[in-house]
């Protein structure tokens, strides 16, 4: 393929349209249709967003031979069964956060890609930007010593009562939503899913978590974190070594202003965490290049979204204070 990576969205979500599509242009990639089940509100979708085709019904997208690849924002409990049907039509996969609802359902979705030689990405996009690997360079490099305690939160207050992320059967909660961020960053530097945990949460009236928060003990250091629905933004994050510090005020999605700093002792060096590219460009040009057959898949869902899994599971399962 010599042209754009064609790409279908499955589904009219804001996350598509704030951050999916911006990153898929600046990636010189195409948004070549989109597919809801509401036929009138999936070409007005279409129409504002620049998306070349508007679809009625996601099986008639899957099955389109003029798809390359497919981007999955639909609400969390709905990925499993469209991450498969997708998988198994031949359409490499972006799916949003999280991947699946337990650790289960990640292996079902893993399995399928395993088999049918399709690969499948969960979008923890910050794994593809540089600043991630300025800091597996720095613990790597030994700047901080022994890696002991990873302390991350991600917080925000939803603006409106009337938000997917307040349903519990669509897979909401704060957990799920925002959580899964501190969660998979510490389970890619401690290499593994957590042994234990302890929280305390923040129940919604609707029965999702309006907040969760704990900590999660690994075999080689601990996890403290916080996630919040309801809350002030916060993205705050604190990589603590035996012999040094880094900080960050966003690792997920660092815009121009944020910072990356590294304390060893009284010496300070501060790069800059943003690029000045969209969130998702570099994820979506790593999977373009991996379907025009340039380069090998890495950071995919059978090698990184496990533990991350096991680890939600974990902390899920763990007793609740209130």
């Amino acid at each position: 393929m010599t042209t754009g990576i064609r790409w279908g969205i499955l589904g009219t979500a804001n996350i598509a349209r704030a951050s999916f599509l911006p990153g898929l242009r600046a990636a010189g990639g195409q948004a070549a249709a989109v597919a809801g089940r509401d036929a009138e509100r999936t070409r007005a979708y279409a129409q504002q967003q620049g998306i070349d085709r508007a679809i009625t019904g996601y099986e008639a997208l899957l099955d389109d031979p003029a798809i390359d690849a497919v981007y999955v924002p639909l609400p969390n409990a709905l990925h499993l069964p469209w991450v498969q049907r997708a998988l198994e039509a031949g359409k490499p996969v972006l799916c949003e956060k999280p991947l699946g609802l337990t650790a289960g359902e990640v292996d079902t979705m893993v399995a399928t890609s395993t088999r049918v030689g399709v690969p499948l990405w969960e979008a923890f996009v910050f794994m593809f930007r540089p600043h991630f690997a300025e800091i597996r360079a720095w613990i790597a490099d030994g700047a901080i010593g022994a890696l002991q305690e990873v302390d991350s939160h991600f917080r925000f207050a939803l603006r409106s009562r009337d938000n997917i992320r307040l349903r519990p059967e669509l897979g909401g909660g704060a957990l799920y939503d925002v959580g899964c961020y501190p969660v998979h960053l510490a389970t890619q530097l401690f290499g593994g899913a957590g042994i234990r945990a302890a929280v305390l949460v923040d129940p919604d009236p609707t029965g999702v978590d309006a907040a969760t928060s704990g900590v999660v003990a690994f075999e080689t250091g601990q996890l403290l974190f916080g996630a919040s629905l309801a809350s002030g933004p916060d993205t705050f994050t604190r990589i603590v070594g035996s012999e040094g510090v880094i900080t960050t005020s966003n690792p997920f999605h660092p815009g121009d202003g944020d910072e990356l700093t590294l304390q060893q002792g009284n010496r300070r060096t501060t790069v800059r965490a943003g690029d000045g590219t969209p969130s998702f460009t570099a994820q979506i040009a790593h999977i373009q290049r991996v379907v025009r057959g340039e380069e090998a898949p890495r950071a995919t869902a059978a090698t990184t979204s496990r533990a991350t899994a096991a680890t939600l599971d974990l902390i899920r399962q763990a007793p609740r204070g209130q």
